[in-house]
């Protein structure tokens, strides 16, 4: 019953999709661009045999790396697959894998999902994380795609969203040829919702190596920043109320007394001027990372307007934030600013990364702050405090490497399930 509800409504929805992308082209007009492979449109020159990836955005293309090289182990010959759905996420994706084929994933029409299938014939598909589409997991099944889940996670409130309309899902769920959960937790609500074959795996997060050329980058921006403490908060968000993250750090920011260098980096572009112009209206000294000068002695907050360089960011920091956890988004990937041996803070918002935030908390790798006043203290009393600095520094690396060899697990089971009889 539902699946025919779910037919209908994407029979009538191309009309009302292509309406919110002009909308959203307003302010990212990347949105407004390879518009026809969304919406089924044959695709010039399409490759075929691959290993398909379907990853989201930014977060679910940086989890797929390790992945993707893990899986090109076992099947050396074939080429590589990428589908995204957002401009950041294609960005990402292209700059990643120069050779691989990137484009968007048409909408789960069952028209666009076979004429998809039948111009490329993937090897098989892996979707990252929690990418439920019901016709792409039908249609592959019909046309014996092998189709898995991995890197996969399904908080509690995600799973009683999916079970309001579980005589969809559930069905649905048991098509999958594998799912690969993070946790043991995300594994038993997988199975509550209808995944079948389902291992825990691990977070293919904790396998992304810090690239040396973010390393190159850091040693960059610390030659225009100077001798000073610097603090990042990377991949702040706007929440559904559009209270801005950035906004509310900045509000905090002005009772500190600190000669350290504010740094925010916006999550989406399309915010990158609105939190310069924040800034500026709050009376601090402000400049942008485009600018390609220096940072000045007296400049108190410097915008991370750039995509693609958050690792470096974080590698000339002395403290980093992790955005998205002060409003209720869940939080970005506090794994990434560990793995560069780096105290980290986040919010209260953490359901995206509820497992890494609580095993960093018990490692002694990150700290929790509950607002923005909170989030100010714990920033001026760490940089206070040298060896408490140095002492998390020392166990973050001890803390990734107990956590490392996801991908290689998920790769090995793919290719067992794909080659055994």
């Amino acid at each position: 019953m539902l699946l025919g509800v779910y037919q209908l409504l994407w029979r009538v929805a191309p009309p009302l999709v292509r309406r919110y992308l002009r909308k959203r082209g307003r302010l990212a007009p990347a949105y407004l661009q390879h518009w026809d492979e969304r919406f089924g449109q044959p695709y010039p020159e399409p490759v075929q045999g691959a290993i398909w990836i379907h990853a989201v955005s930014v977060g679910e293309t940086r989890a797929a790396a390790p992945v993707i090289a893990a899986l090109q182990q076992h099947f050396p010959a074939a080429p590589v697959l990428l589908t995204q759905m957002t401009p950041t996420g294609r960005a990402t994706a292209e700059q990643l894998f120069p050779d691989a084929q990137c484009r968007y994933l048409p909408y789960d029409r069952p028209d666009y999902v076979a004429q998809f299938l039948q111009e490329h014939r993937p090897l098989f598909g892996v979707l990252m994380e929690t990418e439920l589409w019901p016709h792409w997991i039908i249609g592959a099944a019909q046309a014996q795609v092998p189709l898995f889940l991995a890197n996969a996670r399904l908080s509690e409130k995600s799973l009683q969203g999916y079970q309001k309309a579980a005589s969809l899902f559930t069905p649905v769920m048991q098509k999958l040829t594998a799912v690969f959960a993070q946790t043991e937790a995300d594994a038993q609500r997988l199975q509550q919702l209808g995944a079948q074959q389902v291992s825990v795996c691990g977070n293919s997060k904790y396998d992304i190596v810090p690239p040396a050329s973010a390393m190159t980058l850091a040693a960059e921006f610390k030659t225009r920043i100077g001798a000073r403490p610097v603090i990042v908060c990377g991949s702040t968000r706007v929440d559904k109320q559009g209270v801005d993250e950035a906004e509310l750090l900045l509000q905090a920011w002005q009772g500190a007394d600190s000669e350290a260098l504010l740094v925010i980096v916006p999550r989406h572009p399309e915010r990158f001027e609105a939190v310069f112009q924040a800034a500026l209206q709050l009376g601090f000294k402000v400049q942008k990372r485009s600018d390609g000068a220096a940072v000045a002695a007296d400049t108190q907050v410097w915008i991370g307007d750039s995509m693609g360089e958050l690792f470096g960011y974080y590698a000339c920091s002395d403290v980093v934030f992790v955005g998205g956890s002060l409003v209720d988004t869940g939080c970005q990937n506090v794994i990434e600013p560990i793995a560069c041996g780096k105290p980290t803070l986040f919010g209260f918002s953490t359901y995206n990364f509820q497992a890494a935030c609580a095993a960093a908390l018990e490692a002694g790798v990150a700290k929790q702050v509950n607002s923005p006043d909170a989030w100010r203290t714990a920033i001026l009393d760490l940089l206070q405090n040298r060896p408490e600095q140095e002492q998390m520094q020392q166990q973050a690396q001890a803390f990734i490497h107990t956590h490392q060899g996801a991908s290689a697990r998920i790769a090995e089971q793919i290719a067992y399930c794909y080659r055994k009889p």
